[in-house]
C-alpha cells in the first residue's frame, strides 16, 4: 500500500475518533445536565426570571405550664414601594413623613431608586398600617409579615428572652430553643423580564412558609408574678442593686418560677440597659455564707461521724484557725447539731469541717452539684466555684465549712438544696416541658431526670427536721415562717468580695433565705437572694420575708391545705381579712402601692389591641372569639381581684 493512501486511512481514522469522543462528550454533558442539573437549572431559571424576597418566619409561641401564652407572633403588615409606580416621589415623601418611623432623607432615596422593590418599613403597628392605606398612594404596597409580642410584657421577661428583627433568639428561651421555634420563611415573588426589571401586569405572591414549633414552659406565670412583684417590692425597699427569687418543685426539678431584679420589657428592649436583660439566677454567682452549711451537715451525717445530737464546743464565740480568728454573732458553748444551725454558728460548722477534711467535703460538695453546671436549659449558665482540694489552707477548710470560699449560681444552690428536700436525690433543673410542632403535634416530651443520690433518705429527713429549727422561736430565720405550715429554711449573710482590694467589702453583702415547704413533704422550694441591702443585710431580716410572703402565696394558688391549726390571732396583719380564702390580694401590673386595679374599657377593640392592652397592664385575660371585642367581665372601671375569672369575648 502507497504510502499516501497509508496516511490518508490513518487521518480518516483520527478524525473518526475525534468526532466520536466529541459526540460522547456532548452527550455525557447533555445527560449531567438533564440528569444531575436539571433542578439547580431550574432554579436559576426561576432566579432569572423571578423577583423573590425572604420574609419573617412565624416563630412558634412559648406557653406557661397552664397554656397561657408568654410569646408570640402577630401577624402585621410590612410596607414596600415599586419606585417605577411612582409619578410625583416628592409628594409621597412628604405623605409619609409624617406618619411613618423613617427620615425623610431616607424616604427621598428609597422613591427614587432605581429599583422595582424597596422596602419603606417592616411590621408597622395596625394604627400605622392604616394611616398609610388612607393616603391610597400608588406605588405602595403591603405584605403580610409576623412580629414577636410578649403580652405577659416584665413577667418572665430573662427566663423568655426576646429576638431580634431577623427574628433570631437573642437572649433566654428565645435563644436556647431558637432552631425549635424558627418558622419556615414565606417568599414574596414577582414576575421580572429578561433585564430583570419587573412585569407591569404580573401579580406578586407569597410561596411556601410556615409556623415553628411552640413552647411549653414549667413556668407558672401566677407564681412568676409573685415572685418578681415580691422581689421588686424588697429590692426598692431595701435600695438594693439587685436580687433573684428561684422557686423549683423539688421531686421532679420544674423551674416554676425565676425571678431577676433588675428586670426589663421585652416588647421595648431599646430602653432598657444590656445588664437587665440577664437573667442573675443562672448567670450571676455569689459566696453563699451560711445557706451553704446544711450540706455540712448532711455529708458529716452520711459518714456517720456525727448525730444529731452529737456536741461540738463553740469556744464562745472565738476559734483561731490557720492563724485567722473565726468569730459568732454571739458567744456559744456546747451546742448539739440542732443548735448549731438554728443559731448559725461559724465555729461549730468549721469544727464539723474539719472532721470531715478536704477530700471527703470536697467529694460531697460535687455530689451536690457545686463547681459545675446544672445542665438547665438555658443560655449563659456560670458554674460556680468550687477549687480543688489540694488547693485549700487550713482556714480554706473552715471558711468552705460556712460558705465563704466558694460561689455558687442561684439555681444551683436551689437544686442542691432540693436534694435535701428530695429524700438525698439530686434532680436536674429545667424549663421545656413540651414541645409542639407548628401543625400541634407534640414532638418532644420532658420526663424528670434524677442526677445521682448524694445522701441517703433518712440523712436528708435529718438535715431538713433541723433547718425547722431555723425558722421556729430563738432560729435565724423567724421571719421566714408561713402560718399554717412549717418551713424549713436556713438564712445566709455573706460579705462580698471587693474587686479592689481582694479582700472581703465591709458593707457589701448578699442576704439570703433558703427554704421548703410544707417541711414535712415539700412541694416548693425557694431561694431569694438580695444584693447589696442598704441598712440592714442579715439574711433573716431582708431576704426571709419576702420568701415568707411568696410562699404563703403561693400555697394557696396552689390549693395546698395548711400542716398544722392556725388561730385567728396568728395571723399576721397582712393576712387578715373577711375572706379567708383570700387573704391577700393581688393585681397583675398593678402599682406597687396599690392592691387593685380596674378593668379597662375594651369594647369595640381589635384582637391585637386586646393583647396589646394587656400587655401594657400586666393583666391575664381569657380571650374568646374573633372580631372586635362585644363583651367583657368584669365590666368597665369595675376593680378586678385576683383569683377573678377576666374574660374578654370576641363577634363579628
Amino acid at each position: 500500500m502507497a504510502p499516501t493512501e497509508r496516511s490518508m486511512r490513518v487521518r480518516i481514522r483520527l478524525i473518526g475518533a475525534i468526532f466520536v469522543v466529541f459526540f460522547l462528550a456532548v452527550a455525557a454533558r447533555a445527560g449531567y445536565l438533564q440528569l444531575v442539573m436539571a433542578e439547580d437549572l431550574r432554579e436559576r431559571g426561576d432566579q432569572q426570571q423571578q423577583r423573590v424576597i425572604k420574609l419573617t418566619p412565624q416563630r412558634g409561641a412559648i406557653y406557661d405550664r397552664t397554656g397561657e401564652e408568654l410569646a408570640l407572633s402577630l401577624e402585621v403588615k410590612s410596607l414596600y414601594a415599586n419606585p417605577a409606580e411612582i409619578k410625583n416621589p416628592e409628594l409621597v415623601r412628604a405623605q409619609l413623613a409624617k406618619v411613618l418611623d423613617v427620615s425623610s432623607k431616607q424616604l427621598q432615596q428609597k422613591l427614587t431608586a432605581k429599583k422595582r422593590f424597596v422596602w419603606l418599613e417592616r411590621r408597622l403597628s395596625p394604627e400605622v398600617a392604616e394611616q398609610v392605606a388612607d393616603l391610597k398612594l400608588a406605588g405602595l404596597h403591603f405584605v403580610r409579615e409576623h412580629k414577636r409580642y410578649y403580652p405577659r410584657g416584665q413577667v418572665a421577661a430573662q427566663v423568655v428572652g426576646f429576638t431580634g428583627l431577623d427574628p433570631k433568639g437573642l437572649e433566654g428561651i428565645e435563644l436556647q430553643y431558637d432552631s425549635d421555634l424558627q418558622g419556615e420563611a414565606g417568599l414574596l415573588i414577582s414576575e421580572r423580564d429578561a433585564r430583570g426589571r419587573g412585569l407591569a401586569t404580573a401579580e406578586q405572591h407569597i410561596r411556601g412558609g410556615g409556623p415553628g414549633g411552640s413552647l411549653f414552659l414549667t413556668i407558672d406565670r401566677t407564681l412568676q408574678y409573685i415572685a418578681e412583684k415580691e422581689l421588686a417590692r424588697q429590692v426598692k425597699a431595701s435600695r438594693a442593686i439587685g436580687g433573684t427569687v428561684v422557686m423549683i418543685e423539688p421531686a421532679s426539678g420544674r423551674v416554676l418560677a425565676m425571678a431577676s431584679q433588675p428586670s426589663y420589657n421585652p416588647n421595648a428592649t431599646n430602653r432598657y440597659q444590656p445588664g437587665d436583660w440577664r437573667n442573675r439566677s443562672v448567670s450571676d454567682s455569689f459566696e453563699p455564707g451560711s445557706i451553704f452549711k446544711p450540706f455540712l451537715l448532711a455529708a458529716a451525717l452520711e459518714e456517720g461521724l456525727l448525730s444529731p445530737n452529737s456536741k461540738i464546743d463553740c469556744e464562745n464565740g472565738r476559734f483561731k484557725v490557720g492563724g485567722k480568728t473565726i468569730r459568732d454573732h454571739k458567744g456559744y458553748g456546747q451546742l448539739n447539731l440542732h443548735e448549731i444551725l438554728k443559731y448559725s454558728s461559724n465555729i461549730g460548722l468549721a469544727k464539723i469541717g474539719k472532721k470531715l477534711e478536704r477530700e471527703k467535703l470536697y467529694s460531697y460538695l460535687r455530689d451536690f452539684g457545686f463547681g459545675e453546671k446544672t445542665g438547665v436549659d438555658l443560655p449563659g449558665e456560670e458554674n460556680g466555684t468550687l477549687h480543688a482540694p489540694e488547693r485549700w489552707f487550713e482556714i480554706d477548710l473552715a471558711a468552705i465549712s460556712f460558705g465563704q470560699g466558694v460561689s455558687v449560681t442561684a439555681l444551683q444552690m436551689a437544686a442542691a438544696m432540693g436534694a435535701i428536700a428530695n429524700g438525698g436525690m439530686l434532680m436536674e433543673p429545667y424549663l421545656v416541658e413540651k414541645i409542639v410542632d407548628g401543625e400541634g403535634t407534640q414532638i418532644y416530651q420532658r420526663q424528670p431526670s434524677a442526677v445521682r443520690r448524694v445522701v441517703a433518705e433518712t440523712t436528708a429527713n435529718l438535715v431538713r427536721e433541723m433547718m425547722i429549727g431555723v425558722t421556729e422561736p430563738g432560729g435565724t430565720g423567724t421571719k421566714g415562717a408561713v402560718v399554717g405550715y412549717r418551713v424549713a429554711g436556713k438564712t445566709g449573710t455573706a460579705q462580698k468580695v471587693d474587686p479592689v482590694t481582694g479582700g472581703y467589702s465591709v458593707d457589701k453583702t448578699v442576704s439570703s433565705f433558703i427554704g421548703m415547704v410544707p417541711a414535712e413533704n415539700p412541694a416548693l422550694l425557694l431561694l431569694v437572694t438580695i444584693d447589696e441591702p442598704q441598712d440592714q443585710s442579715y439574711g433573716g431580716l431582708i431576704a426571709a420575708p419576702v420568701f415568707s410572703r411568696i410562699a404563703a402565696d403561693s400555697l394557696r394558688y396552689l390549693d395546698i391545705p395548711p400542716t398544722e391549726a392556725v388561730a385567728k390571732a396568728e395571723l399576721p396583719e397582712q393576712h387578715l381579712s373577711s375572706k379567708p380564702a383570700q387573704v391577700r390580694t393581688i393585681t397583675p401590673g398593678a402599682p406597687e402601692d396599690k392592691e387593685l386595679s380596674q378593668m379597662p374599657d375594651f369594647a369595640g377593640m381589635s384582637y391585637r389591641q386586646v393583647l396589646e392592652a394587656m400587655g401594657s397592664n400586666g393583666l391575664n385575660i381569657k380571650l374568646t372569639g374573633s372580631g372586635k371585642v362585644v363583651e367583657q367581665s368584669p365590666r368597665a372601671g369595675e376593680v378586678i381581684r385576683y383569683g377573678a375569672k377576666i374574660w374578654v369575648r370576641f363577634g363579628a
